[in-house]
């Protein structure tokens, strides 16, 4: 717990301004902290006053506030429209439909392409619209998804720019641009790249501050890479309790690596019996559940 004076408490409770005491009346002229919310001033003066007695606890309670959301179990992936079973965490084994927006998994995509009549095998399998028969047309349908600000074609077309492939000029400033774009709309596979970007120094200069920051929003949004990654960061610091945390939340969503790095943690010593085992099950579930 931080270090919040029984004077700042009883301040909050009254409705007083921490540092001179003053009373809002009733008439919530009192401002709370933005760091905490637990103690309130009545002006800036009487902010810049208790600062010094308010500085240190705040920004360790700040820090135990962000912890409790990075270590939170992010929701799981969305269920595919067409079978209803969750989507797989790996991209590469879902399709994104630039027609309608909706990411398919293979498995919708390769049972409609075996059995659909020929005139129907190359429509989208959700919305039934007819594919794209060039490298053109698909950039025009991902460029009106990218106008509609769908954070996945952001993603998408970035990636196009960044590689130059598609038919389109390699243009780093215009694939960040979208990366960035889409990680504002809360995009975890924007904000997993920017976040490799940043590690690697891809197409802009290297920055662990931003590697870290990009990497824990994408974790918090569910992308088990990023939540891998940042065990393996923390493991790498020596804080291994911080590091196991992050593997099993990432294993508990089917991701193999942060099972295995569970496992060896058990071994070692540094994850319990109980916790090796609930993560163990909850393991299987997502697998199950995508299969």
């Amino acid at each position: 717990m931080s270090n919040i004076t029984t004077k700042d408490a009883d301040n909050s409770k009254n409705q007083c301004g921490a540092a001179c005491g003053d009373s809002d009346d009733g008439d919530g002229s009192l401002k709370a902290c933005t760091g905490y919310n637990l103690v309130k001033y009545c002006n800036r003066t009487c902010q810049v006053a208790h600062r010094p007695a308010h500085k240190k606890a705040c920004k360790k309670r700040v820090a135990e506030l962000f912890d409790k959301e990075l270590f939170k179990q992010p929701p799981p992936n969305e269920d595919c429209p067409i079978c209803y079973l969750r989507l797989p965490i790996e991209v590469d084994q879902c399709m994104y439909q630039s027609c309608c927006g909706k990411m398919l998994c293979y498995g919708c995509v390769d049972a409609h392409s075996v059995v659909a009549a020929d005139t129907e095998r190359f429509k989208c399998v959700f919305c039934r619209s007819e594919g794209s028969y060039s490298d053109e047309e698909s950039i025009e349908r991902m460029k009106k998804r990218v106008e509609a600000n769908d954070a996945q074609a952001m993603v998408n077309l970035g990636s196009y720019y960044r590689l130059g492939t598609m038919g389109l000029r390699q243009d780093h400033a215009k694939a960040l641009e979208l990366f960035h774009e889409s990680a504002k709309l809360g995009n975890h596979h924007a904000h997993h790249n920017l976040s490799i970007f940043y590690r690697e120094g891809d197409m802009v200069e290297k920055d662990t501050r931003k590697t870290t920051y990009h990497g824990q929003l994408a974790a918090m949004a569910g992308n088990v890479h990023a939540r891998y990654n940042l065990g393996c960061d923390e493991g790498r610091a020596g804080n291994m309790d911080r590091a196991c945390k992050h593997w099993m939340i990432s294993a508990n969503d089917g991701y193999d690596l942060s099972m295995k790095e569970v496992q060896e943690g058990y071994k070692i010593g540094l994850v319990t019996k109980d916790d090796n085992a609930k993560t163990a099950r909850a393991y299987g579930t997502p697998i199950d559940e995508m299969k």
